[in-house]
């Protein structure tokens, strides 16, 4: 049996732990961190970097269908398309391996101790690591738990055979003829897509009245109407209930009370993902909890000093960024600096057809606060650059406070939208107001352009509608 010690120790090396590790070594804390897998965690592995990439291959799969088949807007026109998945997974996972290597590499470089092998803590400041050379004995003086999430699963439909998750999904080597998604949030939804476009027959199975119920209903307009468009069939307030005798379809209970079997090769469920709580001796520790999370506070301490924890497993939103921040943050405390949770916008970013981004409060989020607003919005289908993207579809939305104008929620509906998510916080993290803004010069055309008319309408006076 192996014993070391360290200042700081990090159990998990996905986006929190790895940033937390990384920024521990360069202030010059003694830091060693453990992972089962490989560096990056889901995020990195099997969740956002390799979905979308896969989404990417299918967009690109769809343009050249499209300019087959005769139907490309752009007037160009090819010979039919051929797919070869196993090659674009194959690209995917190129990807990610470079990206591990990465991190291994920034690791090393910030001379962190890296340990692979399953943690279990033995008390508050003693973890036991069980590696391919024996038993590992870690004794720190202060821990953080990074251990992340796994999806939920269904007891009725448990994962294996032709029911697969958001990972099995990602590592097919084929095209599934019919796929039907328990689970209409956005991790089935960006999936579903992509497999619609990849040549997949995709029926989105969804318990509430409508997809993407995390986001208000203008929001997801513009998505199910492209779902519509890609041919994927989509049944809200429906229940999953099981497969069928013979394994090859799903068992419904649509909206009206009948039964109804959806045929399907593959069942992939995506109905949430839970914290990673369990294996590790959490019960050696008898932290405080919030449901099924670890609770925490401001800066990320539990309920026992000296541990603290980031990321999924402290509750949501469970998004890789914010548990990058708070890696980050949680490293300079340790390190001795001030610091302390203070983020007015955790932006939100769902990779569908077209893309969704939510920064701030939404205008139903903000009455319920008894908060009076401004809001308007302005459509992409009066933007330059969107019609030359083919992406008129959608728009970009301001709310601001009616007394001083100051900018509380910023959300859009679009292509590529995604890369305006770091304007939209920014904005909201300065404090900006309507006529900061309407004052900034947006670079012409851009998509960025609809932000700009957004602050003008909310105004009073967009120019270009």
């Amino acid at each position: 049996m192996k014993e070391i010690s360290c200042k700081l120790l990090i159990i998990g090396a996905g986006p929190g732990g790895y940033i937390c590790a990384i920024r521990a070594g360069q202030l010059g804390i003694d830091t060693v961190i453990v992972e089962a897998v490989k560096p990056g965690g889901t995020c990195l592995n099997v969740g956002c970097i390799p979905s979308k990439a896969m989404i990417h291959a299918a967009d690109e799969y769809l343009k050249v269908s499209e300019m087959a088949a005769g139907t490309s807007p752009l007037g160009i026109s090819l010979s039919a398309p051929a797919l070869d998945l196993a090659r674009t997974v194959a690209w995917k996972d190129r990807i990610v391996g470079r990206l591990t290597t990465g991190v291994a590499g920034l690791l090393k470089k910030a001379r962190v101790k890296s340990v692979q092998g399953w943690a279990r803590f033995r008390d508050g400041k003693t973890v036991e690591v069980d590696t391919e050379t024996g038993l590992q004995v870690i004794r720190a003086e202060t821990i953080v738990i990074a251990t992340g999430s796994v999806p939920v699963e269904l007891p009725f439909l448990p994962f294996g055979g032709s029911v697969i998750s958001s990972t099995g999904a990602l590592a097919l080597k084929q095209v599934p003829q019919a796929l039907a998604v328990v689970g209409g949030g956005y991790i089935g939804l960006e999936l579903g897509t992509a497999f619609a476009k990849l040549g997949s027959k995709v029926t989105i199975v969804e318990a509430l009245p409508r997809i993407l119920p995390q986001y208000d209903a203008e929001l997801t307009r513009p998505v199910a109407k492209r779902l519509e468009a890609l041919g994927v069939k989509v049944m809200t307030g429906a229940k999953a209930k099981g497969l069928s005798a013979k394994g090859d379809a799903l068992l419904v209970e649509a909206a009206d009370g009948s039964e109804q079997k959806i045929a399907a090769d593959k069942v992939l469920v995506t109905v949430g993902r839970k914290p990673l709580v369990e294996g590790w001796g959490l019960e050696e520790i008898d932290l405080d909890r919030d449901g099924r999370f670890i609770r925490i506070d401001e800066q990320c301490r539990t309920s026992m000093r000296g541990i603290y924890a980031i990321g999924d497993v402290t509750g949501e939103p469970m998004l890789a960024h914010r548990a990058m921040a708070q890696g980050e943050m949680v490293a300079e405390i340790v390190a001795g600096h001030k610091r302390s949770w203070d983020k007015r916008s955790i932006p939100a970013v769902c990779f569908t057809d077209p893309e969704v981004v939510t920064a701030g409060l939404s205008p139903d989020e903000a009455k319920a606060l008894s908060i009076e607003i401004k809001s308007s919005s302005f459509p992409f289908s009066a933007n330059g650059r969107a019609m030359t993207l083919l992406g008129e579809d959608g728009f970009v939305r301001i709310v601001a406070r009616a007394d001083n104008h100051l900018v509380l929620g910023i959300q859009a509906v679009g292509t590529g939208v995604s890369e305006l998510s770091s304007a939209f916080s920014l904005a909201i993290e300065m404090g900006a107001r309507l006529e900061d803004i309407a004052g900034t010069i947006h670079a012409h055309p851009t998509q960025s352009e609809a932000f700009l008319e957004a602050a003008l309408r909310t105004l009073g006076h967009a120019l270009h509608i």
